[in-house]
Order: C-alpha cells, then structure tokens, then sequence
C-alpha cells in the first residue's frame, strides 16, 4: 500500500513524515524545503500488519492547480502513480486557508483521510473545531494529531484510518479519475471563489474562536521588531554573531580541547604499535598523512557540531523564515526575490542541496542566478578553514566567522546586481510566504539534525579526505625520480613542484608559498581538504593547540604562523570561501544551470570575485597595519583590473542590448 502525505507548507507534514515512519527528513519553516517526494515505511509501533505499507512525503502545496514547481511534484505523483490513500495535513490553527487544497484533494476519487495537525497550539489560542461535524461535512476521516509530541497523540488513529481506507479502497477497485485539465483560466478562478465560499460555510459551522484575530497577538509584536525592515538586519547579525561565539569561542573549543586529546592519544597508540624498526616512509603515510591529516580536519567537528546544532534551534523556532522576509527587500533590487534566501539558507549545511533547492524558482534567470550565487554562503565543509584561522590568528573570536557570512551576503547582492546587468534583465520579482508561528525550538530535533550532519561530515573525513590527504603525503614524499624527499628540501617534492606555479599567482595575494598553494587545489575535491592538505605539508596534528602551532614559524606567533602574516590568512580565508564550490556542488550547478556557457561563466566569476577580495584584502590590510603595499602589489593589480574591466565590458553590453530590445513607448 502506497500512502501519499500532502499538505500546506507549515502545515507539519514533514515533521509528521518523520513520527510515522522514523526518518529524519530536514524540518523547515519555508515552502520548498521538500523539493523532491521522500519515501519511508511506517514504523512497527504504528502498524502491525503483514502488508508493506509506504508513505510518500510530497512538497508543500496550497492547491492542486501546479503555479510552483513544489505543487508540480505533487499534483504530477498524485495523477501518475495514483496514491492508495491521501493522508492531507491540515494545518488547525488556519483552517479555512487548508481546507482549500482538501476539497480539491477529495475530488480526486482516492481517499482521503485528515490529520487536524497542531491541535495543542489551538488550546493556547482558544481554537475549539468540532472534528466530528468536520468529518461529516467533509465525507471522510478526521484525526486530531499532534505531530511533534509522538504517537501516543493521534499517529496510532491517524495510521489506522489511513490503512483501513486504503484496503476499502482496494477491494472496491474504483477506476482513478485525475483531475479535469479542460478548464479554461476563467473556469478556474470562478471555481476557486466557489470553492472559498464552500470552505468558508464549513469553517463557519466547524470552529470557534474566542480571540480577536483583528487584535495584535505576541507573534505580530515579534515580528514588528525581528522583521523590522531597518532592524532586522542588525538583529540578525547579533543573532548569528552569538551563534558564533558559542560554537567558535566558548563551548566549541572546550569540547574540541576534549576530542583532540583522544586524536593525539590515538596517534601516540599507533605510534607505539608501529615502532622503530618500521619504514619511514609507511609510518608517515599512515601517522601524518591519514591518522594526521585526517585528524586535523575531525578535530573541528565539535565547533561544527555546536554551530549545526544552535542553526537547527534557530530554524526549528520560525526565525529563519523571518530572515528571508527580511533580504527580500535587499534582493529585489538586483531582481531576485526572497525566495532565493531559501537555497542559501540551505547552503549553511551543504552547497549542494542548496543548488538544488533552486529549481523550485520559476523565473529562469533568477533560478541560475540564484544556483550561480548560492555556493557563496559559507557551508558546512568551509567551517573547518573559518575555525582554523579565527583559532589560530585571530584567537578564536567571533567576528571572524560573522563577518565571513554577511561578507558573503554582500557579494552575493553585488554579484547579483552585476549578472543582471550582463544578462540585461529587467524583471520584477515578487515574493508571497507565509510565515510560520514562533515556538519553542525541538531540543531533540535539532540534537537529531545535528548528530545526521555530523554524520555525513564524519563519513566524508573518512573516505575523500583520507584518500585526498593519503595522496598528498605521498606527492610530498617523493620527487620526480621517485627517490624520498629530505626533511631539509621539502620543495624538491612532486606536490611542491606541481604546485609552485600556481603559488606564483598567489604572491599578490599575499600567501605565495607552494604548500597553500596545494591546499587551494585539493579544497576544490573537498573543502576541508585546506586544513587537511595543511596539516600534511606542514606536519601539523593538532590545530586547536596554538603552542604547536607556533613551532612551525620558529616560535613566532606575532610575526608569522605557517610562515603568513594575519592579514595574508585573513585573505587566504577569504579566497577559500568564496573560489568555487567543491567538485560535486560544481556538478549541482551544471545541472541547474543547464547551459554550459552559464556554468563555465559562473566558475569563471567565482574564480575571480575569490581572486580579486583576497587581493582587496591583503594589500589594504597590509597598507593599514604596516604603512605599505603588500608584495606583488602591481602584478596583481594589473589581474585585478583586467578581471574587473572584462566584467564591465559584459556588464555594459547587456545593458545596452537590454535598452535595444525594449519596447519603446507610444507618442
């Protein structure tokens, strides 16, 4: 049997989705967060049959007539695969906006049983709703649930009714009718009011209400200060700036003093176990290639883990909702909307889904934007870089990864304007959503989400970066002839030799030394690759300790660490985080963009935006902190305005094909 779960965006489907079947699916507060159907099996202590019975998670919908590619998913499931049964989640805080897209539901010929979701947060507003006379109006089942509070809370009902309908459904072997796709757009929207004034007569009889919805409540006070359209952009960078101090300065470096301490106990173990009497050549490999380089990177899982988990608590609360209120009014004025905060706010975690949360934008050119611009946001897998160099040159304050992210904000807003000029587009964006009540954020929801996360980050330190630093150790190993490197002669490895042409390019930049330059490449496999290539080339286990790392620059912490100033690793951080993404998110983009001459011309843009912010960076930083210009000042100038001067030219020419093809007004 085959279950299909649709609903109102906020309605709680997913989080339904995951107490019926045991799954955790990411939880958001926005529409589109479902962007593809999920699938899982409801769990034994719902369902003891003998039948296999699965339920299809589909995207958030407000109506069966498909104006978003989220409502596409689910009316194309619906028609195609004819669902055994419809579990609708309504939403009983709103029910005359949900029992819309339930009518239309029930004329579909499949069954339909109804979740009456959130009925807790009734009783706090003096919601009362008769389910019985609901259930006989609306010809079907009617279950009161509360999704987040287990399934002794209406799941157990709610499953059975969906499973005795289904088995009715199949004995009875009713032919499936679909919709009725002949209607013209002036049927539809004369059906619509019909069906509103439907809807409204049920709700009417149904509901009582001893609240005065005219009356502002505490969520709108809320919301006239954290939505504020000149404060919240401050709250906002106090908000993440705590959030950082948190993960980065306080509670993260304590639990990632206790974590290293089991690395270096576990390196000293196998160091034990291999001996004096072993190869060289193996112990490295195996000591500072794997188990250091490797080490190095796992050492900042705590940080992430605490950053994941006070991001999950903030998006569980409904304020991340407010966030992309708050940018709409900044991204319509390079002719986006706030929709496109959504696949960068996904982009915290991973780049990659980010990318693909794009395609639920219909405007063409806003969706490649939107995917071109998205790998800006500092991910997951950039946390590492951003930890290690606010830990080790910056004394782990928060300001450090704060600004890194409205840093990338701001690129992204003047990127955005840019590309619109070179694609000479002249739309206007508009952006509906509804936002979700506050509430007190799931402690387990956000511990679940950020153990799923760190997971994922684990599995990817033991299988691409181990095999990437494994590799890198022995480039560094050997030279040419395949003869073992002296201690003394480092830069006469392979690694040094491949990559001492591109450190070239990098003198301007202020980091031109082959071992970063090593590092910047392998970020491109993976982006915590940079501190694992890092840790390898310069023999570093331990990055939380910062007395180890003072060794490597001859005990000099104030002049240099890894043999760069703190301005010259502020712009290494900077041209990390903002070059492309990773391989895979770069295969993301390809698909999105579906153009291979947007996809090289976003790699190519990210390359230089990274390129010419890290010059930026560098030579003012030096200029203020020393009184002059950093070293290969002119090299680098003279790229930067070559770089800077292509991107006018394109810039102009779109605006001057874009006033060609207007129309021109009539006289």
């Amino acid at each position: 049997m085959k279950i299909a779960m649709t609903g109102n965006p906020n309605s709680g489907k997913t989080t339904m989705f995951n107490a019926i079947t045991g799954k955790i699916e990411h939880v958001g507060n926005w529409p589109g967060v479902t962007v593809e159907k999920k699938e899982g099996d409801i769990k034994s202590s719902l369902y003891r049959g003998k039948d296999k019975v699965t339920v299809v998670d589909l995207p958030g919908a407000y109506s069966m007539s498909p104006y978003t590619s989220e409502e596409s998913i689910t009316e194309e499931f619906v028609q195609t695969e004819s669902p055994d049964v419809i579990i609708n989640i309504v939403d009983g805080s709103n029910l005359s906006r949900s029992l819309f897209f339930t009518t239309q539901l029930l004329e579909l010929n499949i069954p339909v049983v109804v979740a009456l979701n959130k009925s807790d947060m009734n009783d706090k507003k003096d919601i009362a709703i008769d389910e019985t006379l609901l259930s006989e109006k609306l010809n079907c089942p009617v279950i009161k649930t509360i999704a987040t509070k287990g399934s002794d809370k209406g799941l157990v009902e709610l499953v059975k009714a969906a499973v005795h309908a289904g088995v009715e459904k199949k004995n009875q072997k009713a032919p499936f009718k679909g919709t009725n796709e002949s209607l013209s757009r002036e049927e539809v929207e004369a059906s619509d009011k019909k069906r509103y004034a439907f809807v409204d007569k049920i709700v009417e009889q149904v509901e009582k209400r001893k609240v005065d919805s005219a009356a502002k409540t505490r969520q709108d006070k809320a919301d006239q200060i954290l939505a504020h359209k000149w404060l919240g952009l401050p709250i906002f960078a106090v908000i993440i700036w705590l959030v950082f101090s948190l993960s980065q300065s306080w509670v993260g470096p304590w639990l990632a003093d206790l974590f290293v301490g089991w690395i270096d106990g576990f390196y000293g173990f196998v160091e034990g176990l291999l001996g004096e009497g072993t190869n060289p050549v193996l112990a490295s490999l195996l000591l500072d290639g794997i188990i250091g380089g490797v080490g190095a990177v796992v050492g900042f899982l705590p940080l992430i883990m605490v950053l994941f988990f006070m991001l999950a608590l903030l998006e569980d609360s409904g304020y991340m909702a407010r966030v992309a209120v708050i940018m709409d009014r900044y991204f319509k004025k390079i002719g986006l909307s706030g929709k496109s905060i959504i696949p960068m706010i996904v982009s915290t975690g991973c780049a990659i889904p980010g990318i693909m949360a794009t395609r639920t934008i219909k405007n063409e050119r806003q969706r490649r934007t939107t995917a071109m611009l998205t790998p800006f946001m500092p991910c997951g897998a950039k946390l590492p870089i951003i930890a290690l160099f606010a830990g080790v040159f910056f004394n782990d304050n928060a300001w450090v990864g704060t600004s890194m992210y409205f840093l990338a904000i701001g690129i992204i807003i003047v990127s955005g304007l840019i590309i619109r000029k070179i694609t000479g587009d002249t739309s206007k964006s508009y952006f509906i959503m509804e936002l979700p009540e506050y509430r007190f954020p799931s402690i387990k929801r956000a511990f679940v989400s950020m153990m799923s996360r760190a997971k994922a980050f684990i599995i990817k330190a033991g299988t691409i970066i181990l095999v990437c630093n494994a590799l890198v150790q022995l480039l560094q190993t050997f030279n040419w002839q395949f003869q073992v490197v002296a201690e003394s002669m480092p830069e006469t490895s392979i690694l040094a030799s491949v990559s001492a042409p591109i450190a070239f390019l990098f003198i301007p930049l202020g980091f031109g030394m082959w071992q970063f330059a090593a590092s910047a490449v392998t970020g491109f496999i993976a982006k915590e690759n940079v501190v694992g290539t890092l840790a390898v080339t310069f023999a570093v286990t331990n990055f939380i300790d910062v007395e180890e790392l003072a060794l490597v620059s001859g005990g000099n912490e104030v002049i240099a660490v890894f043999g760069i100033t703190a301005v010259a690793a502020l712009a290494y951080l900077v041209f990390n985080l903002f070059t492309p993404p990773c391989f895979a998110a770069i295969g993301s983009m390809n698909a999105e963009l579906e153009d291979r001459k947007w996809l090289w011309g976003a790699i190519g843009f990210q390359l230089g935006m990274g390129y010419v912010l890290a010059f930026l960076v560098y030579q003012f930083g030096t200029l203020f902190t020393t009184g002059s210009l950093g070293q290969g000042f002119l090299g680098g100038l003279i790229a930067v305005i070559v770089m800077v001067g292509f991107v006018t030219y394109l810039a102009l020419k779109g605006s001057n094909e874009a006033e060609v093809s207007r129309p021109k007004k009539a006289v």
